[in-house]
């Protein structure tokens, strides 16, 4: 398989947090679906290939080196620039479903700590989220 490009790992990060409790709801697969269509960094992504991405992460994920494997080679092809909106997108589809599991919690922890991102970037990422996703009742 050969490398993924740097939306595609972007698409893994969101995938390996979704698929961290092993349930991968209805509600984060749209949530997937709707960062990809709508943040400015997929402006140029085929939406037609979501699905095999989805599927070589989950390839990569029984892999040797599983999660390790897929946070190194994200952190290999996603820019640093975008390390905080890896981290965003990651945070946006554990918090969709208004409750983080721990499993979901661990790899948000494992992916800030492989794309060294600073608490305060973090908790200012995981606060808007929060804030964005309140309802009203």
């Amino acid at each position: 398989m050969p490398a993924p490009t740097a939306q595609e790992a972007l698409i893994y990060l969101m995938v390996i947090t979704s698929a961290a409790d092993r349930d991968m709801t209805d509600v984060e697969l749209a949530r997937i679906g709707d960062v990809v269509r709508t943040w400015p960094v997929f402006q140029d992504f085929d939406e037609q290939k979501l699905i095999r991405v989805a599927q070589d992460c989950q390839k990569l994920l029984h892999e040797e080196k599983g999660l390790d494997g897929v946070l190194e080679l994200a952190g290999k092809v996603i820019p640093p620039r975008l390390y905080d909106t890896a981290y965003a997108a990651a945070v946006e589809v554990a918090a969709v479903d208004l409750e983080m599991r721990i499993e979901e919690l661990r790899v948000i922890q494992r992916l800030r700590q492989h794309l060294g991102l600073d608490a305060a970037t973090t908790q200012a990422i995981e606060r808007v989220t929060k804030v964005r996703h309140r309802m009203l009742t």
